[in-house]
C-alpha cells in the first residue's frame, strides 16, 4: 500500500476513507492519531493489526463536539462541566459507552473514553468523514508518539493510505484521561490539564490511579509499555552525573531543559525552558535520538501538579534511571 502525507485541501480523500472502513492518520494539538469508524469492527481492527497493538488495551473516540459526543457515551453533569471548561482540548472523559461505539473500539469494555480535539484538521475530519472517529497514537505500539506528519510515515509507512498534515503538534503529550464512569473522579492517565485544575472545576477531590496492575486497563497507557524509544534510555536528576557519564560514551546525548545544558561538553537535545516547551519537544527529541545515538540520558523532572503529565511520559520512556 502506498502511504501519502496529505494536506487539508485533500481531507475529502481522508474522510471517504474513513467513511469506507480505512484507517487515517490525523493531527491533534496533542499527538497524531491512527483513526477509524468508531462503530466498525473491522475497520477497529485494521487499527490494532497496523500498530500491533494488544486487543485488550481500549482506543478514544474523537468527537466534534459535545453533541456528537452524545450519540458515543451517556454525558454526566460533571463531565458536561469538564467539556464546557477545557474542550475542543486536552481532555479525555470516560463514561458508559453507547451502542454506537463498537465493543472491538473500547475492548469490550462497558465504558469509552470521548475526545473533543483543539486541531481544526481533527475536527473538520470527523464531520466531513460522518463518523466518529476510534483513535490511538500514530505508531507502532510501544513506541515513541509522533508528534508531526513525516514521524507518522516514518513508522506507518505502507501500512495506512493517508497522513493529514496538520503541522507539529502544540501540546504534544496525550490527553489527560479521567473516569466519571465510577463513584469518583479518576485520573487514569496525566496530562497537561492537571489534577489541581480538574478538582477545582468539578469542586470535589479527584483520585489518581496510572497503573491497571494485573486487571485489563481501561484507557490507553496504563499497562503495556509506552512511549520507549528502541535505543536505551536512563533517566537522570543530576545534570553532573549524566554529563560525566555520556562524556565516556561518544554516542549517547542528554535530552533535559535548556538552563542545564552545557553545550561544550557532550552532546545534547534541548527541552526548552518551560513545562510547555518540555512536553512539546519531548517525543521529537526521543525519536530524533534514536535516529542519531544509541544511548539516552533523559531528565526526569521534580514531581508537581504541573509536571505529573510530563514525568509520567518521561518514567514510562526510560530503561533504569543513573545511579
Amino acid at each position: 500500500m502506498e502511504t501519502r502525507i496529505i494536506t487539508t485541501k485533500e481531507i475529502a480523500l481522508a474522510a471517504a476513507e474513513i467513511a469506507c472502513g480505512g484507517l487515517v492518520a490525523f493531527p491533534t494539538e496533542t499527538v497524531y492519531g491512527l483513526g477509524a469508524d468508531a462503530s466498525d469492527p473491522v475497520a477497529i481492527d485494521k487499527i490494532y493489526a497496523a500498530k500491533g497493538r494488544p486487543k485488550d488495551n481500549p482506543f478514544i473516540v474523537h468527537c466534534a463536539s459535545i453533541s456528537d459526543a452524545e450519540k458515543a457515551a451517556y454525558i454526566t453533569e460533571d463531565a458536561r462541566k469538564l467539556f464546557e471548561l477545557f474542550s475542543p482540548g486536552p481532555l479525555t472523559v470516560v463514561l458508559k459507552k453507547k451502542p454506537l461505539v463498537c465493543a472491538a473500539a473500547t475492548a469490550g469494555l462497558d465504558t469509552v473514553g470521548i475526545r473533543i480535539p483543539a486541531s481544526p484538521a481533527a475536527r473538520l475530519l470527523i464531520k466531513k468523514s460522518g463518523k466518529l472517529i476510534a483513535a490511538p497514537s500514530a505508531n507502532i505500539s510501544g513506541r515513541v508518539s509522533p508528534t508531526s506528519a513525516q514521524e507518522v510515515f516514518e513508522a506507518l509507512d505502507g501500512k495506512i493510505a493517508y497522513i493529514l498534515d496538520g503541522g507539529e503538534c502544540s501540546v504534544g503529550i496525550e490527553s489527560v484521561i479521567i473516569s466519571l464512569a465510577g463513584d469518583s473522579p479518576v485520573i487514569l492517565r496525566p496530562g497537561k490539564i492537571t489534577r489541581n485544575e480538574l478538582q477545582q472545576a468539578l469542586e470535589k477531590d479527584v483520585l489518581m490511579k496510572t497503573s491497571a496492575g494485573d486487571s485489563a486497563p481501561v484507557a490507553p497507557g496504563m499497562k503495556y509499555t509506552h512511549y520507549s524509544p528502541k535505543i536505551p534510555t536512563v533517566g537522570f536528576t543530576d545534570i553532573d552525573k549524566a554529563t560525566a557519564a555520556a562524556a565516556n560514551e561518544k554516542d549517547s546525548v542528554i535530552i533535559a531543559p535548556e538552563s542545564l545544558l552545557n553545550w561544550e561538553i557532550g552532546n545534547f537535545l534541548s527541552l526548552g525552558f518551560t513545562i510547555d516547551s518540555a512536553m512539546r519537544r519531548l517525543y521529537s527529541s526521543l525519536l530524533l535520538a534514536e535516529k542519531e545515538f544509541s544511548k539516552i540520558y533523559l531528565f526526569v523532572f521534580p514531581d508537581g501538579d504541573d509536571t505529573d503529565g510530563l514525568n509520567n511520559r518521561i518514567r514510562k520512556a526510560i530503561h533504569s534511571d543513573l545511579e
